[in-house]
This record gives C-alpha cells, sequence and structure tokens, in this order.
C-alpha cells in the first residue's frame, strides 16, 4: 500500500500541516487503521479506499478534516490519479474537491455555524488570555481574544484544555495582514496544537464572515508552522482552498 507525508495548506515544504495519506489496495480493519495513525504520530493519517475517505488521529477516528483531505486530493492530483473533480464520501456526508489554477485545490464542506456560549470554568485560566467572545459550535469551542499578538503568544495550559467539552479550542482574532488568525488546540483527541486547521475554519468562516460582511476571507493559522486556508461561504457550505507539498513516499509492508 502506499503511503505519502503531504505538508498540507502551504506552498512551502516543512510548513502547513503535515498529514499521513494511505492509499488502501483493499479493506483493512478499524485497528490497523488506528495503529497506522499511532505510527504516523500525525495530526491526522487519511485512509482512501476507492472513494471511501477515513481520518484518524495517532489515537482515534475523526468525522472531519480539512488538511488531511487537502493532502489526499494533492496525492491524487499529483500521481495523476485524478484531473478532474473528485468525490470523497465521508462521516460528514459527500466532500467535493477540485484542483483550480497554480495548484490550489478546493474543498466543498459544511458550514459549521457558531452560537454565542457561556465561558466554561477554568477556561481563561487555560488559555492564559481574556475571551473577548465565547461561540461553540458543534465539534469546538471558539475564543475570540483582543488581538493578534494574543492569539500569537499564547502558552496554555494544554492538560486543562483536555477537560473542556469540545473536540478542540480555536481561538481567534481579526488579523493585520490577513482577515483573521487562528490557533487550534484538540489535546482530547491526541492533538495538543494542530498546525493548520482545515475542519476549524469551518467555523471561522461563518464568524468571521458575519462580523466583516464579506463571504469570501483568508485565514492565517499561526502555529510555529503556519499556514493559509482561503474560505468562501456559500450558504450552508464553506470552500476551503490552500495548496500542498509532498515531503515523502513510501510503501506500507504490514496489511490489517
Amino acid at each position: 500500500m502506499r503511503l505519502f507525508t503531504v505538508d498540507a495548506f502551504t506552498d512551502t515544504a516543512f510548513k502547513g500541516n503535515p498529514a499521513g495519506v494511505c492509499l488502501l489496495d483493499s479493506p483493512v480493519t478499524d485497528g490497523w487503521m488506528q495503529s497506522v495513525a499511532a505510527e504516523m504520530n500525525l495530526s491526522e493519517t487519511a485512509f482512501l479506499l476507492g472513494d471511501s475517505l477515513r481520518w484518524f488521529t495517532p489515537v482515534v477516528e475523526v468525522t472531519l478534516c480539512g488538511h488531511a483531505t487537502l493532502a489526499t486530493a494533492h496525492v491524487l492530483y499529483s500521481t495523476g490519479a485524478a484531473t478532474g473533480p473528485v468525490e470523497f464520501h465521508t462521516a460528514s456526508g459527500t466532500l467535493t474537491v477540485n484542483r483550480t489554477a497554480g495548484d490550489l485545490i478546493t474543498m466543498d464542506f459544511p458550514a459549521k455555524e457558531v452560537a454565542p456560549a457561556t465561558l466554561p470554568d477554568g477556561l481563561e485560566k487555560a488559555l492564559g488570555a481574556a475571551p473577548v467572545r465565547v461561540a461553540k459550535s458543534e465539534l469546538d469551542l471558539l475564543v475570540e481574544v483582543d488581538s493578534e499578538e494574543t492569539v500569537r503568544s499564547l502558552r496554555p495550559d494544554i492538560p486543562a484544555l483536555s477537560a473542556m467539552d469540545a473536540r478542540g479550542i480555536i481561538v481567534t482574532a481579526l488579523g493585520t495582514g490577513t482577515d483573521f488568525v487562528s490557533r487550534f488546540f484538540a489535546p482530547k483527541v491526541g492533538v495538543p496544537e494542530d498546525p493548520v486547521t482545515g475542519s476549524a475554519h469551518c467555523a471561522l468562516s461563518p464568524y468571521w464572515s458575519a462580523r466583516l460582511g464579506r463571504t469570501t476571507l483568508t485565514g492565517a493559522q499561526l502555529s510555529a508552522r503556519g499556514g493559509l486556508v482561503h474560505t468562501r461561504l456559500d450558504g450552508d457550505r464553506v470552500h476551503l482552498a490552500g495548496r500542498a507539498v509532498t515531503i515523502l513516499t513510501g510503501t506500507l509492508l504490514t496489511t490489517g
């Protein structure tokens, strides 16, 4: 089985968010996929069998992952396995990807509307920053803080964040060089900090589009690796776009 590591939401090697991509030749067990994801030890590893796409962190399967979907599409396009639109069947429904000019890959994802929420006990202390607004999607808590610099300089208490009732914590603010900035912490699912998070932008897009009055935005994720996500809100869908770079290819010698 062919295995790839791809840096997603970047056009520069060793930036963006690395994802594993495994092109399956035949069905395998869930336990085997989880073991491979743990072995890869990346935020997510994607497994593609036909048009069925699944994603695993090192410790759990997740229902939506943007950067590993982008990485999978990049592998299909760069190897010549696909040329036009591709449909992936996933736990979050059918996700369509397409490659546009300049090797920009666009993904059609479900929008994750956010609603105002009360500040959970212990969250401000865990973040080490005072929230300006708190909201929640079906997946994550979204915390707006006062500035891009506050987002950049966060040094949160990761074990304390894992106690929050959410898949992850999105911390965001207005951007200076981009429309908005963010960071994403998901220790509950085995990802202390995700370098660039496509699925978080499914909530960030409607949140900031409502605030800024525009449907087309660009977000920068301010992890150590960094990355850019272009978003376009279209009703209950979000179009996420980015680039990717293949870092390595190999062959898995053990099957499930």
